[in-house]
């Protein structure tokens, strides 16, 4: 990666099985963009064949965004490159660069995550939205509040396995 280089291009990896997300996601799509914005549903096919040196199962904890040259952002940084690339919020990047303003944005980004935590133990009706304490993904992802995200590549024991 070359540190220099200019960003002409990101890629936001959200996790499109969070409600939280998807708001954010659509909400990004319909900004005017300085900097072209694609954004690609973490842990997905496709996100692990652009990206095969991520470690994929973080994505799914954490907003990352990957710059066009190699660039990695997580947290706070991910949140402040993805306001850096729309027109309107640039300057709010601006100020949340600075060590004052990097404290707010790890506020917010903190309080997504226990909005985030709080929909998956909590469903609309009061009981588990995602079936107890652990959630399973279709794609083989599950996530217990133990041991965070784990990857089970779906197995095809009964001769089920859907083709590829």
């Amino acid at each position: 990666m070359n540190a220099t280089a200019p960003v002409r291009r990101l890629t936001v990896l959200y996790d499109a099985e969070c409600s939280l997300c998807a708001f954010v996601r659509d909400w990004l799509l319909r900004q005017p963009q300085l900097v072209p914005l694609e954004l690609v549903p973490a842990a997905s096919e496709e996100a692990r064949r652009r990206f095969p040196g991520l470690d994929h199962g973080a994505t799914l904890e954490e907003i990352t965004v990957v710059g066009d040259a190699g660039q990695v952002y997580r947290g706070p940084a991910a949140w402040i490159v993805t306001l850096w690339a729309l027109r309107e919020h640039r300057p709010l990047a601006h100020r949340l660069s600075t060590p004052s303003g990097a404290r707010l944005a790890k506020g917010a980004v903190l309080a997504a995550a226990k909005w985030r935590g709080a929909q998956w133990r909590q469903g609309p009706r009061g009981g588990a939205q995602w079936g107890g304490p652990v959630y399973r993904r279709a794609d083989g992802w599950a996530y217990t509040p133990d041991a965070g995200w784990t990857y089970s590549a779906p197995g095809c024991a009964d001769g089920t396995c859907a083709p590829r």
